[in-house]
């Protein structure tokens, strides 16, 4: 009887993934009839005209016969939704960016500046196609539409409940496109009683707590040094997407994923919490310590500073035969006091004590190599100048490479961390000015005439 039993739930979840997949095809198919019933009116929606000029790509035609084969309709603007399509783009995503007319992404505005250029939006919308359009116009959403009907996934980090006023929340899209895929990131997510607030990074590390442990024991809460909680929202948005659409493999269905900054800081910080829920006591500011393992901090050198790492027994061993060859002051860390972690933790300030009796005498760099000879995880503090020039994480790595970006030249942007063994994963082409592929994405994907295209733009759709 069980075994009958299971066989009639696999049969059920096959039935239930074929009905799915139906509904999207009769979506898709729908589509496509519309695109080719000649328009009624001059002012039929723009999914209803049709042209000679092109044939509309399927839902996974990327252009340029990127690898990827998905479409994205970017809405997002600034960081975090930029820097996630970046990445999706970065590997082979046809990315649309979709752009208010006449301002365009805010971010445009942002220093610093190339010949008027904002090197910051270049950095983050590399290898992406710009159009604008009128998201309040009535026509501008029958546009948006007609895109969404053959795209795999819409971004927007706009403030909860704008896309539903604007009529295109994730309800109504998922009627036009059972498959899509719909991404939202923002300061406090979809749900709770702080999602109408609005959010940014800073705002983000101070709810998480990010701030509360980030600084010295006598200064003030600190904010990273750079925009750590866009930056995790877009990673998990950029997993989440991957999920959703390997998810749609199965079911055919496309599903939301919300992601919220505050959340995405939040769970960084696991062991500190574990440590409020199991012992009761509150993290504060340490420094550049880690509470957790000893010794695990900065130290201060002749010339600078350093990093030692010791994170486990083993390496400790190796590390206090290391220095206690190299300083007879240091030979009383061979004692019983520090042999495992966890009593090392406990007398962490006398240890870095002893550490820099030796540290002190030595330039940074015979200290790391030093170390390094002898698998004993260490490091200079490096400035941004260094790391950015460094042969190792500029050069080999191709953590700094260059586009050719029009009107500028080539200019210098950041590489891609992800690095894949068959697929190269790299800026796909330049950053787009405003509305630059307005005119192609409209004729290629809604196979809109010229005739289309001017109406609309001289109505204030584009």
């Amino acid at each position: 009887c069980f075994c009958a039993m299971e066989e009639d739930r696999d049969l059920q979840q096959q039935v239930a993934r074929l009905q799915a997949r139906v509904q999207q095809l009769e979506a898709q198919l729908l589509a496509a009839q519309q695109q080719q019933l000649p328009q009624p009116t001059a002012h039929a929606p723009p999914s209803a005209t049709t042209t000679t000029q092109s044939t509309t790509p399927g839902p996974t035609t990327a252009f340029s016969e990127r690898g990827m084969g998905v479409r994205v309709l970017d809405l997002s603007r600034v960081l975090a939704g930029p820097y996630t399509s970046m990445l999706l783009a970065d590997m082979g995503a046809d990315v649309i960016k979709i752009e208010v007319p006449g301002s365009g992404d805010d971010s445009r505005q942002f220093p610093p500046f190339k010949d008027d250029t904002s090197l910051y939006y270049i950095n983050l919308n590399r290898g992406k196609r710009s159009m604008t359009l009128n998201l309040k116009h009535a026509e501008g959403r029958e546009v948006f539409l007609g895109l969404v009907r053959t795209s795999d996934v819409v971004l927007e980090n706009f403030s909860t409940g704008t896309m539903d006023r604007l009529g295109i929340g994730y309800a109504e899209l998922k009627k036009v496109n059972p498959g899509i895929v719909y991404a939202s990131i923002s300061g406090f997510g979809q749900t709770g009683p702080y999602s109408s607030r609005p959010g940014y990074d800073v705002i983000a590390q101070a709810m998480s707590g990010l701030m509360s442990l980030t600084g010295w024991p006598d200064s003030p809460p600190t904010r990273a040094g750079t925009a750590v909680g866009d930056v995790a929202a877009a990673l998990f948005t950029t997993v989440g997407i991957l999920s959703a659409l390997q998810e749609r493999n199965k079911t055919g269905q496309g599903q939301m994923v919300d992601v919220a900054l505050v959340d995405s800081l939040f769970a960084t910080l696991g062991q500190h919490l574990q440590k409020l829920f199991i012992e009761g006591v509150e993290p504060g500011r340490i420094g550049n310590r880690y509470e957790f393992i000893a010794p695990y901090d900065s130290f201060k050198a002749a010339d600078g500073w350093v990093i030692i790492a010791i994170a486990n027994d083993a390496i400790w061993q190796r590390f206090v035969v290391c220095i206690s060859e190299a300083n007879s002051d240091c030979a009383a860390l061979k004692a019983e006091t520090y042999d495992l972690n966890i009593k090392r933790v406990a007398h962490h300030q006398e240890i870095k004590t002893l550490i820099e009796k030796w540290t002190t005498t030595q330039k940074v760099v015979d200290v790391v190599g030093l170390l390094n000879d002898n698998r004993i995880p260490a490091c200079p503090i490096m400035r941004l100048a260094e790391a950015a020039t460094d042969v190792h994480i500029a050069v080999e790595r191709q953590m700094v490479t260059q586009i050719e970006q029009p009107s500028l030249g080539t200019v210098k942007v950041l590489g891609n961390p992800i690095k894949l063994s068959a697929t190269t994963v790299r800026p796909q082409g330049h950053a787009p000015k405003l509305g630059e592929h307005t005119d192609e994405i409209l004729s290629q994907v809604l196979s809109l005439s010229a005739e289309d295209i001017a109406r609309l733009r001289s109505s204030n759709v584009l």
